[in-house]
């Protein structure tokens, strides 16, 4: 059934054209992933479906009886009323008003929201994400319109918004930059491109080869078209006659080829920044704590930052993850410990958030995530938005200021690997055409201050990059451009983040905060890392399963040797008219039982050992085809499947080998002891 009806639409912003006759329909249980290079259009498009913005032209058409719930990209509350109020406000009706309270604050607590009376205004920008995703599942619906939904969610809560989504049985419409977990929740992808909307009835993975096919399409017909041209102008050139209707219908097709609009390439971000050198001694961090309050968020770090390194930081929201960022940024004095930073170091900050405002020292607030709602200090007696003020202007961004000024605050040339560039040239290579130059910054998208503030960072040629969520609001086609730039990236990048596929394709160490504090150290991406702890915690389950087997089974031996012992005595009772015991009898007595390997077991050992190293083989063979396609996203995310198949194989093969190992040992064993020749005992005759 069609739910929503787009036609024909056509939508503009001042001289921009967003969309220009295009159509787009939804139908039910269908899950549509919305992509699209910032500033095409995605937001005004959710915006049009939930009827909080009309087209210029064209027709949006919603079924009747349709309970649409819309989560916007940057949600906003009234700054008096609670987080709960929040939540419940449109949410209660008769049906449910005895459990929607139970049900809203089971969901806050699942999303790391405790407080359900801190105000409004006291939450960070993510804490209201929250707050508005939590407020949109609360209530059944037909149709979920999410733009941004996995924004300031860490990977946990990612992992449980992604399997609820997957269950849910109603359409869905939703905008992210996530590439994992667009493929594995979208049954469809529709992409909005030049003022147009294209559709592809496939998850992320299709739609990269099926629009790869639509632009070999594409350019193949304009090679045709320019080959009958070329055709077309030699006739014309030998001085065609228009006396005939026939020559006249070929003039006017060859006007028509020559009319005709080629396909237009896509735009692309261009990073080319140079770093400064960087020296022998970069940054080192010597035993660092960090405590606001009663909550101790940092205890006892201590690393020291290689170059090329590339560091990510991961952990639940509210554990310390900026705090470290703006503590190794020298934004934010540690309680104890040492920050050691070279001479040479120059580094790049690239904040979580755009402020549009500068607050005052003595605003409201702590701005920490997972704070009581009081303002919590340092051993410094600052309040860590006191600490922050430094990160608060460098993100902050003036609405009324030029786009072009802003970048020449930081420099009027930036250095390039194709030589100096002007501000208004590299504004043009990170897709902001000279009329955007000139409009003011509050006229942007979301995606497009996040870009902009990104070039700001580029700008200043640093050689230790410390990235917060860059991937928030940045548009799928930038991302994997500032992939490739990270890639040729001589200096050191410090990135948090919670995007899974961004940390797999440019990490190689992982630090995660874990219980107290503490920050344990994991070689390898985001994949490596989760395939380490549920390995850790498979082990942890069976050891557990382990003791409580043997405490059962030792238990139940001893039951089996009573039922064995009365058996036998009664067996004695009942043999006719004989006292005397079996052995009396001439009957044989069995010794203790011979170990031997069975048949299959016997096979296994022999060729063990060269299956695990056939195995090694091929996952060394993965290393290297996943490093040779880090940039192909289909490909990478097949080798990696292939490899975590491979090492749950030779872990299986390694613990049948142990096995085998010692029931080998054991069997040497007892044929030093001579068990297994037991004599046959008899009463002699007399």
């Amino acid at each position: 059934m069609n739910l929503i009806n787009i036609e024909k639409i056509t939508k503009s912003f001042t001289d921009h054209r967003l969309f220009d006759n295009a159509s787009f329909s939804l139908q039910e249980g269908e899950k549509v992933g919305v992509i699209g290079i910032n500033g095409t259009g995605k937001t005004t498009l959710l915006k049009m479906m939930a009827g909080l913005e009309e087209p210029d032209e064209g027709t949006v058409t919603t079924a009747n009886h349709a309970v649409i719930r819309y989560l916007p990209q940057h949600p906003e509350f009234d700054p008096a009323i609670s987080s709960l109020e929040c939540v419940l406000a449109g949410n209660v009706s008769e049906e449910n008003r005895w459990t929607i309270e139970s049900d809203a604050k089971a969901m806050m607590t699942r999303l790391g929201i405790r407080d359900f009376d801190q105000p409004a205004g006291q939450l960070s920008g993510g804490q209201r994400k929250r707050l508005a995703l939590i407020s949109v599942l609360l209530s059944p619906a037909d149709i979920l319109l999410l733009d941004e939904p996995t924004n300031h969610l860490d990977n946990d809560m990612a992992d449980w918004l992604e399997d609820y989504l997957k269950k849910w049985r109603g359409a869905l419409v939703m905008v992210t930059h996530d590439r994992y977990f667009l493929d594995s929740v979208t049954n469809r992808i529709v992409e909005i491109d030049k003022g147009s909307i294209y559709s592809y009835q496939t998850n992320y993975s299709g739609f990269l080869e099926l629009k790869t096919q639509r632009q070999e399409m594409e350019e193949a017909g304009e090679r045709k078209r320019q080959s009958i041209l070329r055709v077309e102008l030699e006739w014309i050139r030998r001085g065609a006659r228009a006396r005939s209707t026939k020559q006249k219908a070929h003039i006017k097709r060859y006007e028509e080829l020559r009319d005709r609009q080629a396909p237009v390439q896509d735009s692309r971000v261009e990073l080319s920044s140079i770093s400064t050198r960087l020296g022998k001694t970069t940054v080192e961090l010597s035993h660092i704590c960090k405590s606001y309050g009663e909550r101790k968020l940092i205890d006892d770090f201590s690393y020291i930052f290689l170059k090329g390194d590339r560091v990510g930081i991961i952990g639940p929201n509210g554990c310390g993850k900026t705090t470290l960022m703006k503590i190794i940024a020298g934004l934010l004095p540690p309680d104890s410990g040492q920050v050691v930073v070279g001479q040479t170091v120059k580094m790049g900050y690239y904040a979580q958030e755009i402020a549009s405002e500068k607050p005052e020292r003595t605003a409201a607030g702590t701005g920490w995530e997972d704070a009581s709602g009081e303002t919590q200090k340092d051993a410094s007696g600052r309040t860590q938005k006191d600490a922050g003020m430094n990160e608060i202007d460098l993100s902050y961004m003036d609405p009324k200021q030029r786009v072009i000024d802003y970048v020449k605050d930081t420099a009027e040339y930036i250095q390039t690997t194709d030589g100096v560039l002007s501000a208004s040239a590299m504004l043009e290579r990170f897709l902001f055409p000279p009329d955007k130059q000139y409009s003011p910054i509050g006229k942007l998208s979301g995606g497009e201050k996040k870009r902009l503030n990104l070039l700001r960072v580029l700008a200043s040629s640093p050689n230790l990059l410390l990235l917060d969520e860059p991937t928030n609001n940045l548009d799928i086609t930038t991302l994997t451009i500032l992939e490739d730039y990270l890639d040729h990236f001589e200096g050191i990048v410090v990135t948090v983040s919670h995007d899974r596929y961004f940390l797999d394709r440019t990490m190689k160490r992982i630090f995660a905060f874990e219980e107290n504090g503490k920050l344990r150290q994991y070689e390898g991406g985001y994949t490596d890392y989760a395939m380490r702890k549920a390995a850790e915690k498979e082990a942890q389950e069976e050891e557990s399963e382990g003791k409580r087997g043997l405490s059962g089974k030792a238990n139940a031996k001893a039951g089996a040797k009573a039922d064995t012992k009365a058996d036998a005595l009664t067996k004695q009772n009942v043999s006719a008219g004989s006292d005397a015991p079996a052995a009396e009898k001439g009957q044989r007595t069995r010794g203790p039982q011979k170990l031997k390997f069975t048949y299959k077991e016997q096979k296994d050992y022999e060729t063990i050992e060269a299956d695990m190293a056939k195995l090694e083989d091929q996952i060394a063979a993965l290393d290297q085809a996943i490093e040779a396609s880090a940039s192909d996203f289909v490909k990478l995310n097949q080798l990696m499947a292939e490899k975590a198949e491979t090492e749950a194989a030779l872990e299986e093969k390694m613990e049948r080998w142990m096995y085998l190992e010692e029931l080998a040992a054991k069997i040497a064993g007892q044929a030093e002891c001579g068990v297994g020749r037991n004599p046959v005992s008899s009463q002699s005759p007399e």
